[in-house]
């Protein structure tokens, strides 16, 4: 019997089709271009805003300067220099104590949007705008449907042609995974760019679901240090392009490496397919992983 979790990584490729589908309809809610913009969000979300906060500022003309933050730690409000147009936050749940805490005490400062999974929840009383991809919402605590077709969306929203990402999607879900991956000691997802803030969540995905060892880097640094870990019986996953000449360093370390075939968002779903593959493996609930729940409310 399929698990939860596998059952939303597997709609990815339709997912991805209606948050396509979906920009005419929100366009006007999400940033303009020019506009200068903080993204905030918390694990996933937090990951997902870095990886489109570096879109954004190679976008040109459409898009404009990006910075992002985990809610908690953003420099934003009255004891805060730092000034933006425009505050968007990525909450799948609309429940997380630390962007709820950060949306209200910005009301009436700055003008913001939310991207949620769930309207009927407080985030929807606290922004301004508000994106709802409720067709992307999960049962699973582990997210893994809802990031990767919202950065589809924003990808869409700043003139990238997505049109081939779900066909990329059900390409990813049907190509084996290797043993080498499966069986893998540890495993260290490299990035550069947008696709390092994907690698951070690769790593916090296969924490998540398989409570198993992984770290990510950005590719240039991972030769300062890192590459100290990889040997045989670990891999080296990268999510894009590699520097070059670090193949042939992390090939001589006697480690897996694996490199990317596809765009890093189906990459991403891989990635997600080897946590579940890892947790099985392991005998852990992908369904019920230790320690997590669906949102993080603080008391």
């Amino acid at each position: 019997m399929s698990s939860q979790t596998s059952i939303e990584i597997a709609s990815q490729p339709d997912c991805w089709q209606q948050g396509i589908d979906l920009l005419p309809q929100v366009s006007g809610l999400l940033p303009r271009p020019g506009e200068r913009v903080a993204v905030v969000g918390c694990g996933t979300s937090w990951f997902m805003a870095q990886a489109y906060a570096a879109l954004r500022e190679a976008a040109g003309e459409a898009g404009g300067e990006t910075d992002a933050f985990a809610a908690s730690e953003a420099p934003l409000g009255d004891t805060f220099s730092r000034r933006y147009d425009r505050v968007l936050a990525l909450s799948r749940s609309g429940t997380t104590t630390e962007v709820l805490a950060l949306l209200e005490a910005l009301r009436g400062t700055v003008a913001t949007t939310a991207i949620t999974a769930d309207p009927a929840t407080p985030v929807a009383d606290l922004a301004d705008d508000l994106v709802v991809l409720d067709w992307a919402d999960e049962r699973s605590v582990v997210q893994t449907r809802f990031p990767t077709s919202q950065m589809v969306l924003l990808r869409a929203h700043l003139g990238e042609d997505v049109a081939h990402l779900p066909a990329q999607a059900a390409e990813a879900l049907d190509e084996p995974l290797t043993d080498e991956v499966v069986t893998a000691e540890q495993v260290s997802f490299l990035g550069r760019g947008w696709s390092y803030g994907v690698a951070r969540e690769a790593a916090l995905k296969v924490r998540e679901t398989a409570a198993w060892w992984t770290e990510s880097y950005p590719a240039m640094e991972y030769r300062h240090g890192p590459i100290s870990v990889a040997r045989p019986g670990r891999v080296v996953w990268s999510l894009g392009p590699l520097p070059e000449g670090l193949d042939d360093q992390i090939l001589a370390t006697g480690a897996h490496l694996v490199t990317p075939r596809h765009d890093p968002l189906a990459e991403l779903v891989k990635v997600q397919r080897l946590g579940v593959a890892l947790a099985a493996r392991l005998g852990r609930d992908v369904d019920n992983p230790q320690h997590l729940t669906r949102s993080v409310v603080l008391a």
